[in-house]
């Protein structure tokens, strides 16, 4: 009888130890929804390759994720924008050492119906659009006719990215209509021809049902288009930030990752995650 009770103990033992190794390697993922796309592949690439880990994603936006990496409530915080001052701050009050990945880039690209006959404008209009200075296209060389403005809530890093790289802080157009999403903004743009609205490139690459135009740094200067006439995005101009939109995705984590969250982090940064990026559209940190 004692030597069962023994080994029942022993058993039990061994199953949470197994319990415990499992936790460990069980990575959960919240934040920006213009990085789910990549975040997806990353988990269900590894997850492949990586019997036994478990890395589970959901959006939200950037500051939802910010805000679970700060609560416990995720391991990993993906965001397209730098984090705030005050969600550091934030962070140092709940005993978090938030720690910034830069992951891959991103062009941000301003968006219209294709029978729109506008193909390009400066950032100066961009911002003009955006804070409702401009209502009508034909102020910006289109059709006569009021702009429909479609935005991102403003939980989303790119609507965070925007307004303070573009609209320099100031606020968008009270007629600005908010969506929970890059696809959701792209869907209603492409049912209206007076809609303009923005968001990744890898959402709009190599459709035909939204037109991306071209931005001019300035007034006189050239316009850059993000992606190229066969719908891949112009990975030079990204990454050398010549595309006046262009930025930075980042994860952030309470301290340096280790165990199994940075043999994650190791394997995204190297060469089969980098090439999963170029594969879903946005542009690796390196040529590959």
């Amino acid at each position: 009888m004692r030597n069962r009770l023994s080994l029942i103990l022993m058993a039990l033992a061994t199953l949470g130890l197994a319990s415990v190794a499992t936790a460990a390697d069980q990575i959960t993922v919240k934040g920006s929804d213009t990085m789910v796309l990549i975040a997806q592949r990353w988990a269900e690439a590894y997850m492949k390759a990586t019997p036994g880990t478990s890395v589970q994603v959901t959006g939200g936006g950037s500051g939802t994720g910010i805000a679970g990496i700060i609560e416990g409530t995720c391991n990993v915080a993906n965001s397209s924008r730098p984090i705030k001052a005050s969600e550091l701050a934030k962070g140092k009050d709940s005993g978090k050492n938030l720690i910034e990945h830069k992951m891959a880039l991103d062009a941000l690209c301003v968006v219209v119906h294709p029978n729109n006959s506008v193909k390009e404008l400066s950032v100066a209009q961009v911002k003009a659009i955006m804070t409702g200075a401009i209502t009508d296209w034909s102020a910006v060389g289109g059709t006569p006719g009021a702009i429909v403005l479609y935005s991102r809530e403003s939980s989303s890093g790119t609507y965070a990215f925007m307004k303070e790289h573009i609209m320099g802080n100031a606020d968008y157009a009270a007629t600005a209509q908010t969506l929970p999403g890059t696809a959701a903004i792209k869907s209603a743009i492409a049912r209206d021809p007076k809609a303009i609205g923005y968001g990744g490139a890898a959402y709009f690459g190599g459709m035909k049902d939204v037109k991306i135009l071209g931005i001019k740094p300035t007034k006189d200067a050239a316009a850059i288009y993000p992606v190229l006439a066969s719908g891949e995005v112009d990975e030079p101009k990204i990454r050398s930030l010549e595309y006046p939109i262009a930025r930075y995705l980042y994860c952030y984590t309470n301290g340096q990752p280790t165990g199994a969250m940075k043999k994650y982090f190791d394997w995204m940064l190297g060469a089969e995650g980098q090439k999963l990026v170029r594969a879903e559209g946005y542009v690796p940190l390196k040529p590959i």
